[in-house]
């Protein structure tokens, strides 16, 4: 690294990384072509960053990233960028799982990522939003659960957890959502109800709205799959789901600009709702932030957004090989206690769903109403 002396040679072993955006004769999915754009210079900086970090990937991950899998890869990145951000050792040893990590307080414990996609394949750029389920049974037990449902259980057929490096460790599997254009801004229930079983509705009682548990043994359809793979011992190989509903491109851009600025003659702002920690809070709190701002910087320690402000952890109570709170300190992390299931964070700032908009520099920012707006076309989410 040294100025003046030549680069050292690859030892022998190391395995090469093939220059990202070099497609030689690949025809790049649309996705991908973003990455060239000006106003995502960042986010193509950062990918770039992420995948050379990475110890040991695939070696078709430049291939699938540039074509067909191109958000099952940004996920690995975000993943290994927030696994690192929180101090741990990231080692990639064997072809399964993705990641072994570990720390000096924490233990270790082996992660597989997956994505859950649609059925039938579609254009990620500019596809127009699915229609987002405003009944509460459908939002928890419909179909984001079975898609979650049909992705986690397909892992779990594999049986990682048998393998001989893996056995005895806890055995983690991180989720990110693309089954439907636009449906990580809602679907993060559907992940709840299918894990544990139950969902939230609203009620009048004695006079005021509260909120109150929506049980359900099984998931809607025709297949009535099970509901709450964490609600017995069945899956007791399975320590913990680790999930994001922030794994995108405005994600990859968001970090660095936060950090370090927005390219020329553009403005990069975030609007959704915050989670509202007042008790009984059966709203969020509107915001619309430019991202480059002191108090948007001002929202986390850092004084940029970190990669991990959106990580969520779900541990399954009747792990075999529970996952210790302190190996993932700066996730939020779901827990079952008292026979209720309850959330720690170290972030006091969670938001709830959220869209990033890139507009001009020399036009008007956008404003607190069409965060309304948004959140109109958006009824009843609470995912970013």
């Amino acid at each position: 690294m040294a100025e003046g002396i030549p680069p050292e040679p690859v030892p022998s072993g190391v395995v090469a990384h093939p220059p990202l955006f070099d497609l030689k004769d690949r025809e790049p999915s649309d996705s991908f072509r973003l990455l060239a754009t000006a106003a995502r210079r960042p986010a193509a900086w950062a990918l770039n960053q992420l995948y050379l970090a990475l110890p040991r990937p695939d070696r078709n991950w430049v291939s699938d990233c540039q074509t067909t899998n191109f958000h099952t890869r940004i996920w690995e990145a975000q993943l290994l960028a927030s696994l690192r951000e929180q101090g741990l050792l990231v080692e990639q040893r064997f072809e399964s799982p993705d990641f072994r990590i570990e720390s000096g307080i924490g233990g270790e414990a082996w992660i597989e990522a997956v994505t859950a996609n649609a059925p039938v394949p579609y254009n990620h750029v500019n596809a127009p939003f699915a229609e987002i389920p405003t009944d509460r049974e459908e939002i928890f037990f419909g179909s984001a659960a079975l898609r979650f449902a049909k992705t986690i259980g397909n892992k779990l057929a594999r049986r990682y957890d048998q393998l001989p490096h893996v056995i005895g460790k806890p055995f983690i599997l991180a989720v990110a959502d693309f089954h439907a254009s636009g449906s990580m801004m809602w679907s993060r229930e559907g992940l709840i109800g299918y894990l544990q079983g139950s969902g939230a509705t609203v009620a009048e009682i004695e006079g005021s709205l509260q909120a109150v548990p929506m049980p359900a043994g099984t998931l809607l359809g025709p297949t009535q799959f099970p509901a709450g793979l964490f609600a017995n011992d069945r899956h007791a190989e399975l320590s913990a789901v680790i999930f994001s509903n922030a794994c995108s491109i405005s994600k990859l851009n968001r970090v660095p600009i936060s950090a370090a600025g927005a390219p020329p003659d553009y403005r990069y702002t975030r609007l959704g709702e915050f989670f509202d920690r007042a008790p009984g809070a059966l709203e969020g709190i509107p915001f619309c932030m430019d991202i480059t701002s002191n108090a948007y910087r001002n929202l986390w320690p850092h004084r940029y957004e970190p990669w991990t402000a959106e990580i969520e952890i779900f541990h399954n109570p009747y792990a075999r090989y529970p996952v210790r709170f302190e190996l993932l300190p700066e996730a939020q992390h779901w827990f079952k206690a008292d026979g209720e299931w309850q959330c720690s964070s170290v972030y006091e700032t969670s938001i709830l769903w959220s869209q990033t908009w890139v507009t001009d520099a020399d036009k008007p920012a956008p404003t607190l109403q069409q965060v309304l707006e948004a959140k109109r076309r958006t009824a009843h989410s609470t995912s970013s």
